[in-house]
């Protein structure tokens, strides 16, 4: 099979600073790695309704509060009025956000049009209508492509991701940008890394018996990569998976034992067969 280069998978906090690891790609930059995944500018108007994609077309990946929105509904856009130029009198200043938020009156009949586009029929309570580019970081205010309806009420564990990174951002500690584009990309992948502690080495976690894992694979054509969702029965555990090819990726676990692991490997690499170890339980499937 072709040589391919090899995407960044995994994000990690480091140092302080959240730096990125992954196959082939040690000591490359969060700006590097993010370098190609580029977000719109939007000139949507705060005063109009916008139309939302058609009902039932937008699918949630993950489950509950982690769930991240469909890539092609909602990629993210951004405010072209915050600039890395602009932050300190934009997104710095305290109650700037609330300047810019829409209007109920805009943003209710757009949430119940979102919330029929995800297929989503329950309680609009059991939803935020979410900026998935939060407005501290220069998100888009009432573009669809930044909207979605995020399961669960606020404060939420997305919430915690935003804080933090406008906290880098304003601190000097991150460019805009680069924040723009992780908290688009993946805010869970982002959540995790900010949250795992690793257990010291003198009191190593023990392990559960009669440990077992399953695997399914589905590809991502917006990211031209794979999705690898594991669930197993070992949370806060190092997820690894590999194919007959050599690819290798890995991710931990999270609370409940579930992992998504972006694969890097091409749609016709489907079929192919691949093994997940997560601790002492091993799965496989095909891609």
């Amino acid at each position: 099979m072709r040589s391919m280069t090899r995407r960044v998978t995994v994000i990690a906090a480091a140092t302080g600073a959240l730096a990125v690891v992954g196959a082939g790609a040690e000591g490359r930059t969060v700006e590097q790695a993010l370098s190609g995944y580029q977000l719109p500018y939007s000139t949507a108007s705060n005063a109009v309704v916008q139309r939302q994609a058609a009902a039932g077309s937008c699918h949630a990946r993950g489950l509950g509060r982690f769930s991240r929105p469909d890539p092609k509904c909602t990629p993210g856009a951004l405010n072209p009025s915050v600039t890395q130029a602009s932050i300190r009198r934009t997104i710095c200043v305290a109650g700037w956000t609330s300047t810019v938020r829409p209007p109920v009156s805009v943003s209710e009949p757009e949430k119940f049009a979102s919330m029929a586009a995800y297929g989503d029929h329950r309680s609009a309570s059991n939803y935020e209508y979410d900026h998935l580019v939060p407005l501290e970081l220069g998100g888009a205010t009432n573009d669809r492509r930044n909207l979605w309806p995020e399961p669960g009420a606020s404060p939420n564990p997305k919430d915690s991701v935003e804080n933090a990174l406008n906290q880098k951002v304003c601190g000097g500690k991150m460019t805009l940008a680069t924040a723009q584009r992780l908290v688009a990309r993946n805010w869970v992948a982002v959540y995790h890394s900010l949250h795992h502690k690793p257990r010291p080495h003198s009191s190593p976690r023990p392990r559960p018996p009669a440990a077992y894992c399953s695997v399914n694979a589905s590809y991502s054509s917006t990211y031209s990569d794979w999705d690898v969702y594991v669930h197993s029965n070992q949370p806060d555990t190092k997820a690894t998976v590999t194919d007959s090819d050599g690819r290798s990726a890995s991710w931990w676990t999270d609370a409940s034992g579930y992992a998504d692991i972006y694969f890097d490997a091409p749609h016709s690499a489907a079929a192919e067969s691949i093994e997940v170890h997560v601790g002492t339980a091993s799965c496989s499937a095909s891609l």
